[in-house]
């Protein structure tokens, strides 16, 4: 699937969650590709079901801590709209997210979390600590994690598995 194809030919959007959690995982293939970055994709859906920002992880290529896919996603998509809430959005990211983006979505209104794999290390969203359910916020993300999570967490296996062997020659 070509997300430049969708943003031209609304006709041809994903349907239901496992078809948009296929199409951010060909964004973190291309971050994978794109200067050997940890294979995450994220995609911003619109409350009308348009592709409204896609997003991948870009840290390393931009020597920026905070380019994760969700936070370039909500970048884009803020840029789009003029406008830094996301009311009524869903985010689709190939890993739970971490605190930094967690605290984002929450800070951006986004309405809902859809993820792939699980982060047992640095997962903000449910794994580790669960940032989206905290009663103190005055926003809550509806939180759909597991969609494709064996698709998700090979890319991510098989990414750090490369990177071991590699620094190991």
């Amino acid at each position: 699937m070509d997300i430049d194809a969708i943003h031209a030919d609304p006709a041809r959007r994903p349907r239901g969650d496992s078809a948009w959690m296929r199409l951010a995982l060909e964004l973190a293939d291309r971050a994978a590709l794109a200067g050997d970055e940890v294979p995450v994709g994220a995609l911003l859906v619109a409350p009308d079901g348009s592709l409204l920002a896609a997003g991948r992880n870009s840290a390393i290529a931009g020597n920026d801590p905070t380019a994760h896919a969700e936070i370039n996603a909500l970048r884009e998509a803020g840029q789009r709209l003029g406008n830094y809430r996301l009311d009524g959005c869903t985010l689709y990211v190939t890993l739970e997210p971490c605190a930094m983006c967690a605290m984002a979505l929450v800070h951006a209104r986004v309405a809902r979390l859809v993820y792939g794999a699980s982060n047992p290390k640095a997962g903000a969203c449910g794994s580790v600590f669960d940032l989206l359910r905290d009663p103190r916020h005055n926003h809550r993300v509806v939180v759909d994690g597991g969609v494709l999570p064996e698709e998700a967490g090979a890319r991510l296996s098989e990414w750090f598995r490369a990177r071991r062997q590699a620094r190991n020659r």
